[in-house]
């Protein structure tokens, strides 16, 4: 069996075995087949897709290329959230203690910025000291006495899904439906999670742009997810605009800590909520997402999900106290304004343009050995919607130097629209789509 033939298989349109996929990626992760042709085997897949049983075989041969965490003699329910990718989508922050303060054990393995996309890990570790990188043990150990622990994608767990999502970022094979699902699932499933709720996104800072394109991604991840034995919810959500006031690692963390004081913009609050409340419905918590959502409610307003959150920082190396100090200060000391070019109304905010911006800011990556700067990004102090009027401050810009915000401010500039009139109330949540 060769590689080369295999790529030319699927480059025609036909169907491969399981035995030409376990070739394909057992060889990638052994360093047998090389880089350069498994990039042309992505991009393949990007053009001619693949079948539902293809997409099955790909995720279970990704997910046994390493260790599965076992998470038995820990009490559950274990329930994750995954949002397809966005521009200032901190959800998972927030999510992770609210439904662990329920009783529901979120065991999350999350990934970095890819492309204009954010990173949840390099979110978190722009808290000094903060530790993604941890052993299965220390994994466990923090699931059971925080009720969520985060980590990253390690050698032994997942190697395939590692080597791969790297090598999408930098090859535009990021936006295909099997390879996002078999990514996706693979990892949700090594982490031993019993239920996932997927926030996939649409809309100009998603991968998929359409809102049709979105459901079949949806769908393709309920239904392998199903097949594979999962308890399966997917919210269809809209990120046309980014989400939230802030955009960039410690910005978010920030924003993140607003929201546990309940005291978080209102589209990320309402976004938050109800992908908690299908969690707490998967755990077994409630039984209706209205239920739920009440209990996420009364969880907040307790003030116990913030704790869990700072005991969390302690637990992966950071330290609680530390954080709050920096809270509001640890910023980049190259800024700039972006102020109203004319009075009326925001009508939209390109979230992919702000993405772009991100990654000269500092807060992306144009490569997978480019290192992101925890203080820099973008506050939004006017949003969709919002009445303005010429030379009013829009957004406060940091980047990781002098020549970024350079770099960035076109893009910036670009993304801003103004209009006469007021625009329509958006509609954040689209759809529910259940296994």
């Amino acid at each position: 069996m060769r590689a080369v033939d295999i790529i030319m298989k699927k480059r025609s349109g036909k169907e491969l075995s399981r035995e030409e996929i376990e070739f394909l990626i057992g060889g990638y992760v052994a360093g047998t087949i090389p880089d350069y042709q498994v990039s042309a085997w992505a991009m393949a897949v990007y053009f001619q897709g693949m079948t539902p049983a293809e997409t099955g075989v790909l995720t279970e041969v990704m997910l046994k290329s390493g260790k599965v965490i076992d998470l038995s003699g820990i009490a559950g329910p274990f329930i994750d959230k995954h949002s397809t990718g966005g521009v200032g989508d901190k959800t998972s922050l927030i999510l992770a203690p609210l439904v662990a303060s329920l009783g529901i054990r979120d065991p999350m393995m999350s990934g970095r910025a890819l492309g204009h996309t954010g990173g949840t890990l390099d979110k978190l570790e722009s808290i000094p000291g903060y530790r993604t990188n941890l052993t299965v043990e220390e994994f466990r150990s923090i699931i059971s006495k925080d009720g969520f622990a985060m980590t990253g994608q390690t050698r032994e767990i997942v190697p395939a899904d590692r080597l791969l999502y790297a090598l999408r970022d930098v090859t535009a094979t990021v936006e295909s439906i099997p390879l996002i699902t078999a990514s996706i699932l693979s990892k949700k499933v090594a982490e031993g999670a019993e239920g996932l709720v997927f926030d996939v996104k649409f809309g100009s800072g998603a991968f998929m742009k359409d809102p049709v394109d979105g459901e079949k991604l949806a769908r393709s991840l309920v239904n392998t997810g199903a097949a594979m034995g999962k308890r399966i919810i997917a919210l269809l959500t809209d990120m046309n605009e980014p989400l939230g006031n802030m955009m960039g690692n410690f910005l978010e963390v920030e924003e993140s800590l607003d929201c546990l004081e309940g005291k978080g913009p209102e589209d990320l609050m309402e976004v938050t909520l109800e992908l908690a409340a299908r969690m707490v419905v998967l755990g077994g918590k409630a039984r209706t997402a209205a239920e739920g959502r009440k209990l996420c409610e009364e969880a907040l307003a307790s003030g116990k999900p913030r704790q869990l959150f700072l005991d969390n920082v302690r637990s992966q190396g950071g330290n609680p106290e530390q954080l709050l100090e920096l809270r509001g200060k640890y910023r980049s000391e190259f800024s700039m304004e972006i102020r109203a070019p004319r009075s009326g109304f925001i009508n939209h905010i390109d979230a992919f343009q702000i993405g772009l911006a991100g990654v000269h800011l500092g807060v992306g990556r144009n490569r997978t050995e480019d290192v992101v700067s925890p203080t820099a990004g973008i506050q939004f102090h006017k949003r969709y919607g919002d009445p303005v009027q010429s030379g009013d401050i829009v957004m406060t810009v940091w980047g990781k130097s002098a020549q970024s915000l350079v770099d960035a401010k076109p893009l910036i500039e670009g993304a801003l629209q103004i209009q006469d009139t007021r625009p329509a109330l958006r509609t954040l949540i689209l759809k529910e789509i259940a296994s």
